[in-house]
């Protein structure tokens, strides 16, 4: 079993915090490695992680249930999965909280992940590294994210900036199209400058 407990400081207001990580597909762009898949009917949905461990690389696949707790800026998530070969299954339930912190907010998470198949001794000895890398990695990127707009906007401001940029998708699947399409120009961009996509 691999235990999580993290405390991630961010300095934006609360109430933008929530609004990103409470948004599976703001959360996955802020875990490299990660996509979101097929939303189902009962508010689940599918989702891939690539992780690195020493020279192997895993692919995990999963049905996400994702459960909010709006006024408690709170939730749980649960998972269950296997990799790509289908050695190791894995079921895996997490809480987050977004409090207030000064001038900023915190992220408090904590979880556990628990293994079976072959792969298990490879990946609880270097789950150490992996998940201090991947806090380190998911940090930085959700603060960058949570410093994005969040102030409400005037009447003219709106009408000004709704003709260069999108309204906010409202919905999962929408939110999640919007994602991809974002992604594929990132990766577009960095191909024709000579990068790898």
């Amino acid at each position: 079993m691999i235990t999580i407990t993290e405390t991630i400081p961010v300095p934006s207001p609360r109430e933008r915090v929530w609004e990103v990580i409470s948004s599976p597909a703001d959360v996955v762009s802020c875990i490299a490695g990660a996509e979101l898949g097929e939303e189902h009917e009962d508010g689940s949905f599918d989702g891939t992680l690539v992780v690195k461990f020493g020279a192997v690389r895993v692919r995990f696949g999963a049905r996400v249930h994702l459960e909010l707790d709006e006024a408690e800026f709170a939730g749980r998530l649960t998972a269950r999965g296997k990799d790509g070969q289908a050695a190791t299954r894995f079921t895996a339930e997490a809480g987050f909280r977004v409090v207030e912190d000064g001038t900023g907010s915190k992220v408090a998470m904590d979880g556990e992940v628990r293994l079976t198949g072959k792969l298990t001794s490879l990946i609880e000895a270097g789950a150490g590294v992996v998940v201090s890398r991947m806090t380190k990695d998911f940090s930085a990127r959700l603060v960058g994210l949570c410093a994005g707009p969040a102030e409400p906007e005037t009447p003219a401001a709106a009408a000004a900036s709704a003709a260069v940029a999108p309204e906010r998708p409202a919905t999962l699947a929408a939110r999640i199209r919007a994602w991809w399409a974002a992604l594929w120009n990132r990766r577009s961009e960095r191909t024709s400058e000579g990068g790898t996509a």
